[in-house]
């Protein structure tokens, strides 16, 4: 994932709202973070670090130092470096997109064929996705028709953010909505942020969300829409279950909200169905699923309590560590038991989603070693059936990293993915069948996940403008 953060307003500089606008998108991502301004003086500048070990602010405070402007973006990357500088028949100007681009290597091609220019070459000769798009803009005469063009040719998502050689904001939001892009205002200006909550501690206001495919010109004095939005839409529902911020609104729905509502159907179902067990403590596998297990907690009328703590101080996030061996290694230092809360309960865990199930098999293998009679699980989520292709979540080299897929193989061969409806569905023989493979492999006294029904009206906003295809495979 990522997230962008720009602003420009009536101010000698306003490159520390971009510093603390950014930091507040670290949750998103990982691995790389960069800035960029204007100044009417010194022009554009622009800084880049690798976060993969460090925290976007340790990283920039000298560059909150020493880079002013009246005008700038950030942001924070799970991809390639960025922001980048452009210099083109648009003149010069600074980009950062959020997304993916699944046919990358075929319009990269293409660009060559009949561009005579190139490209710089990564690890692999890997072309930076930023700098793809940056190309595909280039190609027309004005930002709003170069915009539309990279977002019709573009298979995948691309949100994006420009920083122009006069102060101005350029935003888009990607073609279908996946992701949000919302817009501040306060006395000093405007400002631009994939989450609401980054600006509203700058002292901003809720001014609007861009709706699917919408592009904006933002100056220091207002909005000007380029590009109208298109009526389809499709937000990414993991939003609101996993890598949303607790604080954030997307749609008018805000994320902590959501997830206890979300909990709450969940431990509606288990009471309607008669799956309700006997346990001593709710929980959520922390962070994101502790909210969920809030909402299950209270709706169930079981106690709710934090059996184990996340020890963050060091390791903000576990999969910061380049290898697999390391993250799992990381994410179980991290789990600290409150033994009294453990030893001889039945313990119901409630986590956002199940991937892959790695880290969660370690988790249950922490709570019986530290003395939990039971362990039962229960998915935020349905049962995530294909990987995504629009986003970096659930993503994977193969969609039999999935513990689903890879259940189901084991249970009825290649023939059992022709089923995924039938598997997905806990009232079928096959539901059934698939669930209590994974409790046998994991070690789970019972499994259920949240229908699809339940999400979505967890989530409140209408079921047509939801991205769902993780679940159904249906676009």
């Amino acid at each position: 994932m990522g997230g962008f953060f720009g602003a420009t307003g009536h101010v000698r500089n306003i490159i520390p709202n971009v510093f603390f606008g950014t930091d507040y998108h670290s949750h998103l991502g990982t691995r790389r973070a960069g800035m960029a301004a204007w100044d009417p003086e010194m022009g554009m500048q622009r800084e880049i670090h690798n976060i993969e070990n460090s925290l976007f602010r340790t990283r920039f405070e000298k560059t909150l130092d020493e880079m002013t402007g009246c005008a700038g973006i950030g942001c924070i990357s799970d991809a390639d470096p960025q922001p980048l500088l452009i210099r083109s028949n648009l003149g010069i100007y600074a980009i950062s997109t959020i997304g993916i681009i699944n046919n990358a290597d075929q319009l990269i091609s293409q660009y060559l064929s009949f561009s005579g220019g190139h490209f710089e070459a990564m690890r692999r000769g890997h072309v930076n996705t930023t700098e793809l798009v940056a190309a595909m803009i280039d190609q027309k005469s004005s930002f709003t028709e170069g915009i539309r063009f990279a977002q019709k040719v573009i298979d995948g998502t691309a949100s994006i953010l420009i920083l122009r050689d006069d102060g101005h904001l350029i935003a888009a939001r990607d073609r279908w909505g996946r992701l949000p892009v919302l817009i501040g205002k306060s006395e000093e200006g405007y400002c631009v942020s994939f989450e609401n909550f980054a600006y509203q501690k700058l002292g901003y206001e809720d001014e609007r969300e861009l709706g699917p495919g919408e592009i904006v010109e933002i100056s220091p004095d207002g909005i000007t829409t380029l590009a109208p939005p298109h009526e389809e839409m499709r937000i990414c529902s993991f939003l609101w279950t996993y890598y949303g911020y607790p604080t954030s609104c997307y749609e008018g729905v805000n994320v902590e909200e959501m997830r206890y509502r979300n909990g709450a159907i969940l431990a509606e179902h288990d009471m309607e169905e008669g799956m309700e067990v006997n346990i001593d403590y709710v929980g959520g596998v922390p962070d994101s699923g502790t909210p969920h297990a809030i909402g299950y907690a209270n709706r169930s009328g079981k106690h709710f309590a934090r059996a184990f703590i996340k020890y963050t101080p060091t390791w903000s996030r576990s999969f910061m560590p380049s290898t697999q061996t390391d993250r799992n290694r990381i994410a179980k230092m991290k789990q600290i038991p409150v033994k009294s809360l453990i030893e001889n309960k039945n313990l119901l865990f409630v986590d956002d989603s199940i991937v892959r199930g790695t880290q969660l098999r370690e988790t249950v293998e922490f709570l019986y070693d530290s003395g939990a009679t039971s362990v039962h699980m229960r998915s935020a989520c349905p049962p995530i059936m294909y990987g995504c292709k629009y986003l970096n979540f659930s993503r994977a080299t193969s969609d039999m990293e999935l513990i689903t897929r890879q259940v189901i193989v084991e249970l009825e061969g290649e023939e059992g993915l022709n089923h995924m409806d039938e598997y997905a569905d806990r009232t079928t023989e096959r539901g059934q069948r698939m669930r209590q493979a994974i409790c046998d492999r994991f070690h789970f006294a019972s499994l259920e996940f949240q229908s699809l029904e339940g999400l979505e009206d967890a989530i409140g906003i209408d079921k047509c403008k939801l991205c769902t295809y993780c679940w159904n495979g249906k676009e």
